[in-house]
């Protein structure tokens, strides 16, 4: 079977982000596929944990989306502080000469798939393109390890995430989709009560408070965290877009330090939140100016959370208007000349400044990996965890499935992503795109 075909029968999705479904990515042609292993998001520890612990599995992934793609050579992007991962990593590629690390230092956003393509080739890609219109494939480490396995015929059952925050001992875990994230909590030692206590799925900058404590494991969630409800972090986000307006409006001096900062402006994509906060305080969209500049937003949060002195939230005003732009069908145009900032280097923020900024800088411990220590008794597994059309469903109520068996099949002519079953067990409820396994 072509090894393609059997990333797409696995439910193979990008593990690190919006889940593109990986056979659509590497159904394309590319020079160079760099492999993801920056680990963008603050207190999550899941890329590093599996370069140190799984590195040969990367790099038959690796080699895998290599050859998927007809690429050359494939570069292994992580952080030189991660000295173990590092160490692994350099003995798994051993000899060969089509594979290299390249090592960066601890700056935010490292990850970003953009920064990531232009320090490798030197190249932008423009914001109506893709990577490979610029020879490249991007991959997330975690993304190699299930491409691994489907060459193996195992489908994406499990997720790796990391379980920290205000808890007793952060841990990463490798658990079956579907879990509730509430019943992970027990493994840090947490204790609190979910008055006083917010969890936000995903980082501290991209993650969203969620109130639903019940809300299952899925193929894209890499980290659950738990803050006092009075951290201001927690506070900042609670702060609904009405009033971010009117503080806006009061406070937004125009200073333009996030526009400063904005690592996509400094790529040279236009990116200026300052101007949404002109018109977020104005009521006046015209003021955005450029709004392929406001489409280029990466979402990182960097403006919000490093760059204003003031707590406003310009990376929520700039996803709120772009949401708005794109469901208008508004789309963005591919720049005609992209020219990165000349002190683009001296503009990455440090990690360690942006925690401290954010006071987390006491939560900024080691999440060691614990592996197999949850036997949930049932999953919810959505329909739904990749872009594109949800999975149809592929069982009934009453069914008795396996674990890795077929639940949820790709549309036809859609774009999607397959999903499997994560324990074995009855099929007891399918309800609001969920299918529920009880063991």
């Amino acid at each position: 079977m072509d090894i393609v075909e059997k990333i797409k029968n696995a439910g193979v999705v990008g593990a690190g982000g919006a889940g593109f479904p990986t056979h659509i990515k590497l159904s394309c042609k590319a020079a160079v596929v760099i492999a993801n292993g920056a680990e963008c998001e603050p207190l999550l520890r899941v890329d590093q944990t599996l370069m140190q612990m799984q590195a040969e599995r990367i790099i038959v992934g690796l080699e895998t989306a290599m050859a998927a793609v007809s690429a050359k050579l494939g570069v292994i992007t992580t952080k030189s502080h991660y000295h173990e991962a590092v160490e692994a990593l350099k003995r798994a590629i051993g000899a060969k000469k089509n594979i290299r690390l390249h090592l960066m230092k601890s700056y935010y956003p490292a990850g970003d798939e953009k920064s990531l393509i232009y320090d490798i080739t030197g190249h932008v890609v423009p914001s109506a393109k893709l990577p490979q219109d610029v020879n490249c494939v991007v991959v997330n480490v975690a993304t190699l390890v299930n491409i691994a396995d489907a060459l193996e015929d195992q489908p994406v059952v499990d997720k790796y995430l990391t379980i920290g925050g205000d808890v007793e001992k952060p841990v990463t875990v490798r658990v079956p989709i579907g879990i509730p994230a509430k019943q992970l909590l027990k493994l840090t030692g947490f204790k609190g009560s979910e008055q006083d206590y917010a969890m936000i799925i995903g980082g501290p900058c991209m993650g969203r408070i969620e109130e639903n404590w019940n809300v299952p494991v899925t193929k894209t969630m890499s980290g659950i965290l738990v803050f006092k409800r009075s951290h201001p972090l927690v506070v900042q986000q609670s702060i609904p877009l009405s009033k971010q307006a009117k503080l806006a409006q009061a406070v937004c001096c125009q200073c333009s330090q996030c526009t400063q900062m904005c690592p996509r402006n400094a790529l040279g994509l236009n990116v200026q939140p300052h101007k949404v906060m002109r018109a977020a305080s104005t009521g006046d969209a015209r003021l955005i100016g450029d709004v392929n500049g406001l489409l280029a937003c990466s979402g990182c949060g960097l403006c919000t959370n490093y760059a204003c002195n003031f707590g406003l939230r310009p990376s929520a005003m700039m996803t709120a208007f772009k949401t708005k732009m794109l469901k208008a069908g508004v789309r963005p145009q591919a720049e005609k000349r992209i020219i990165p900032d000349s002190a683009l280097a001296l503009k990455r923020v440090p990690t360690a400044r942006l925690v401290a900024r954010m006071g987390l800088s006491d939560y900024d411990l080691p999440a060691p990996l614990i592996d197999n220590v949850v036997s949930p008794k049932s999953v919810t597994i959505p329909m739904q965890m990749h872009a594109g059309k949800p999975a149809e469903t592929t069982v009934a109520v009453g069914d008795t499935v396996a674990r890795g068996s077929l639940i949820g099949r790709i549309p036809e002519n859609a774009i999607g992503a397959a999903v499997h079953a994560s324990i074995s067990g009855t099929v007891t409820k399918i309800a609001n795109g969920c299918i529920e396994i009880k063991a």
